[in-house]
């Protein structure tokens, strides 16, 4: 798998020699985070080179907007577009590990697991191999209804599991009034079969609400309670699904740095808005393969300094019915993670669909 080329007249700007020393700047950023001197790129670099022609080809770098300086005295660091031009024009990926393929396969079944479990084991997966945050988008679930049913787990709460005429899984839980005696989830789990079963759920909602607001049912007041929380659970993730974040504490690793300390603070708080990161996700609807956000290219991560790799997963019609990826600092291993997103991205479409 090789990065798209990139026709950039900055790309065309690059000579070997300036491809060289800036790939080893973008691969110790990424190792160390740290900015990068000119003597110790002489000493990586396959060729001799002086540490004085080295530095005159980061001052062209530099001039190019590809390097900044953090600090007067300090080495370069790559900017934002430093690092997209990296990615889209210079980087080659290679595949994941055998280890990797196989822990992906292993965490991702269906076997004994609804929907949403396999996703939310897929996210932990990608996020404890990229140490970074997983993050996917649950395929709304809107097929042909077989089965719906309620189930008591405690005063206040109760599951609802849906069954699809293909034998997908899902679950819910919702809160439901504390002292529901257990006939009335019973004539919530008759009431939704007889008018779901061969139907999706959007097909039967509007039908039930106008039922439920006019009162012509056969339903007790708790009973059309439990109907309507569970319509509206269900109803709640709106077109894209439902969004499952995981491994968030990964991105707190190794950090020592006030301000890397704050940007993740403020990644945390903007994967609360939910919605926000939803629209990021639609993105992958119109673009095949990985998509790649690098920093203020997203509206989501232009104060956090952070970026997103993401990828679709289809059905068995190659219709996009979800997105799964990661999100972590910056300086993430491209490299690394771009090939793990698209396995487990395929790996989805091969089970799901």
């Amino acid at each position: 798998m090789h990065a798209r080329s990139l026709d950039s007249p900055v790309l065309n700007e690059l000579d070997e020699r300036s491809r060289q020393i800036f790939g080893q700047i973008v691969d110790l950023y990424v190792e160390t985070g740290e900015p990068v001197g000119s003597r110790t790129l002489s000493r990586r670099l396959p060729v001799s080179l002086s540490s004085a022609s080295v530095r005159n080809v980061m001052a062209d770098l530099e001039d190019l907007g590809l390097l900044y300086a953090p600090h007067t005295s300090a080495g370069r660091l790559p900017t934002e577009a430093g690092l997209r031009l990296f990615v889209s024009g210079l980087l080659e990926f290679g595949k994941p590990g055998a280890d990797e393929r196989a822990e992906i396969e292993q965490r991702v079944r269906l076997t004994g697991k609804s929907v949403d479990q396999a996703l939310s084991e897929a996210s932990l997966a990608l996020s404890g191999l990229s140490g970074c945050a997983g993050v996917v988008v649950a395929p709304k679930l809107n097929r042909a209804l077989k089965h719906i049913e309620f189930v008591s787990l405690g005063p206040g709460r109760a599951l609802v599991v849906m069954v699809s005429g293909d034998g997908m899984v899902e679950n819910r839980v919702l809160e439901v009034p504390g002292d529901l005696p257990p006939s009335a989830l019973a004539e919530a789990t008759n009431y939704l079969n007889a008018r779901l079963s061969g139907r999706t759920l959007d097909e039967a909602r509007d039908k039930i609400h106008k039922e439920l607001a006019r009162h012509q049912t056969e339903l007790d007041a708790l009973a059309a309670r439990v109907v309507e929380a569970g319509i509206a659970t269900w109803s709640g993730t709106g077109s894209h699904g439902e969004l499952i974040v995981r491994g968030r504490s990964a991105l707190l690793n190794d950090l020592t740095a006030v301000e890397d300390i704050e940007r993740i603070r403020s990644l945390f708080d903007a994967l609360e808005t939910r919605e926000q990161v939803l629209r990021v996700l639609d993105l992958v609807n119109s673009a095949e393969g990985v998509q790649i956000f690098i920093g203020a290219e997203s509206p989501l991560f232009s104060v956090s300094g952070c970026s997103m790799i993401v990828a679709p997963y289809q059905n068995s019609q190659d219709e996009i019915i979800g997105a799964i990826g990661v999100i972590g600092p910056t300086r993430i291993n491209y490299r690394r993670i771009i090939p793990l997103v698209d396995y487990t991205s395929k790996v989805l479409s091969r089970l799901i669909g």
